[in-house]
């Protein structure tokens, strides 16, 4: 019995929902745009760094990433925190 009633109050709040939205006049005006200019934005990726330590008390790195500025200030930032330069 609860379930009938339960089925029955489902189907009657999906009916009163979708006669109300395709009655609505908002959705008369509503224009979809594409807008080619977004849909070549990507997260920038960051550049990973892969630091060893040699026995001798050396460091060696490997950098890759997809920006080349961001890679040569990446290389330049550990030159000068490990004080290489």
């Amino acid at each position: 019995m609860k379930k009938n009633i339960i089925r029955f109050l489902l189907v009657l709040f999906s009916l009163v929902f979708l006669v109300n939205f395709a009655l609505s006049s908002d959705n008369k005006n509503l224009q979809v745009k594409k807008q080619p200019e977004l849909q070549q934005i990507k997260p920038k990726k960051p550049v990973k760094i892969k630091l060893k330590h040699s026995a001798d008390g050396k460091y060696t790195w490997d950098l890759t990433g997809d920006d080349v500025d961001d890679i040569v200030r990446a290389d330049k930032r550990l030159k000068k925190l490990l004080g290489i330069e």
